[in-house]
């Protein structure tokens, strides 16, 4: 049996997990203008399945996959990595780094959200409140304007970021289940091999036209990276820490989200970082903090 950490140990953990994320969508962006987004998915879950081939096996002690949880682990891919990575990969390619993380930062108010339309379960004031001040950052940032242009970033870019937080939404409220009978580990190598078989006649389409000797090391280094932090390290971070820390207590890290990308997008790619942002940054943390404050302890 593991040995119980720290608490602080375990909050690091969580925040790690939740930096990564946001580290990894601001560095998709210059992946997005080296390569085309099928292709890059369809390299991004190769590449990670290989890596996951030792999860993918289930442990002698879980039982067989039944056809119920053959259907879920195919809708959790369909949501969570096909249409989650089009949406983000084509958002990220339209809007800053800064904006897209600032907008995944959504994702507890949007879960809340859906489990109260499709799960019926109740929203209360705080957690309406919080759905609120997502909405409000999401806005600001498409409507806030500079001499340049979009301070935010572009209208359909910011949809499209939203959109994949959507779909990420309905990956965590249909993985509720799932974890009571598949370790986390399997579940995640065996939803990445759908979402290969899933992108792979788009990505095949563009690798046709392709041509692969204009991609630089550091490209395939970066791509590297991001298939890896995607699927593997930013997971294990995150749920290492969910072992150690209460249900309850672990949104308020997804801040760091945030944090990462808009540092990414500042100090290695050049954005600048306006009012706007801190300001949808505020409206973002005051609303996790509100789901935080309304979840239930279930640790």
């Amino acid at each position: 049996m593991t040995a119980p950490l720290r608490p602080h140990v375990g909050h690091a953990l969580l925040f790690s997990g939740m930096a990564l994320v946001g580290v990894y969508v601001a560095l998709s962006k210059p992946l997005t203008a080296a390569i085309p987004v099928f292709l890059l998915a369809w390299l991004r879950f190769a590449i990670a399945a290989v890596a996951m081939l030792p999860w993918t096996v289930g442990r002698g002690d879980e039982a067989p996959v039944g056809r119920a949880q053959w259907r879920r682990l195919f809708l959790q891919s369909l949501f969570g990595n096909f249409l989650f990575s089009i949406c983000m990969l084509y958002g990220i390619s339209m809007t800053t780094a800064a904006s897209a993380g600032v907008i995944l930062s959504t994702l507890p108010a949007m879960v809340a959200l859906f489990s109260w339309v499709f799960l019926r379960e109740r929203l209360t004031a705080q957690g309406w409140w919080a759905v609120g001040l997502a909405v409000g950052g999401v806005a600001l940032l498409t409507l806030a304007r500079t001499d340049g242009g979009l301070a935010g970033g572009s209208a359909i870019g910011n949809l499209l970021v939203l959109g994949c937080v959507a779909c990420e939404a309905v990956y965590v409220i249909l993985g509720k289940r799932l974890t009571a009978t598949l370790s986390p580990m399997r579940i995640s190598a065996l939803i990445n091999l759908f979402g290969l078989l899933l992108m792979t006649p788009f990505g095949l389409w563009q690798a046709m036209s392709f041509d692969f000797r204009a991609v630089t090391a550091a490209t395939w280094a970066l791509l590297v990276f991001y298939a890896l932090a995607a699927s593997m390290v930013s997971t294990w971070l995150w749920l290492s820490g969910l072992r150690h820390v209460p249900a309850s207590r672990s949104g308020v890290f997804t801040i760091a989200m945030p944090l990462a990308a808009a540092a990414v997008g500042v100090v290695w790619l050049g954005e600048r970082f306006s009012g706007a942002h801190a300001l949808a940054f505020l409206l973002a943390a005051g609303g996790i903090v509100l789901m935080t404050r309304t979840a239930p302890d279930r640790g």
